[in-house]
């Protein structure tokens, strides 16, 4: 009887961490699909009227992406009523807001011709390691002055800290 027990035990447990799983699973894939759908959107509808760099340099939220994608729907922009959710989500997610302070104008106006917000924002590093990361763009050829260096890199290293 304890056997049996025991059994069925591990087997209702092993079942309950598939369920687990598959719907982890499922979650990442169906937000992966969505951002996916996004970008689609974005370089199918945005990008017929113009290029992306206005875009790179916005560090919008919910409401300022909404509020942009409707402006440009009332002006003709070919974009579905179903579609407009993913491509904000997008929007957010990739070219999302940033907190205030000097140094986001630089970021916006040097770092975004090379870089994603999302990229900038996923990189969390100490003071030391972002001016190692600036010098090394500085090497790759960004255009910062010192001034623009010390100001960014105090930014960085004041909102994107390890």
């Amino acid at each position: 009887m304890k056997s049996t027990l025991s059994t069925s035990l591990k087997t209702g447990f092993w079942l309950l961490v598939t369920i687990a799983a598959s719907a982890i699973s499922f979650a990442a894939g169906r937000s992966a699909s969505q951002s996916e759908k996004g970008e689609q959107i974005l370089n199918t509808s945005c990008m017929v009227c113009h290029d992306l760099r206005p875009i790179q340099m916005q560090a919008l939220d919910t409401e300022g992406w909404a509020k942009v994608v409707n402006a440009m729907v009332e002006k003709g922009a070919q974009v579905k009523t179903e579609d407009i959710p993913p491509l904000i989500e997008y929007l957010v997610q990739s070219y999302g807001p940033l907190p205030e302070g000097a140094g986001k104008k630089i970021l916006l106006n040097k770092c975004t011709i090379c870089h994603d917000l999302k990229r900038v924002k996923q990189h969390l590093s100490s003071p030391e390691e972002w001016a190692e990361t600036l010098a090394a763009m500085l090497n790759e050829g960004a255009s910062l002055s010192d001034e623009e260096f010390a100001v960014l890199l105090g930014y960085l290293a004041r909102n994107f800290r390890q």
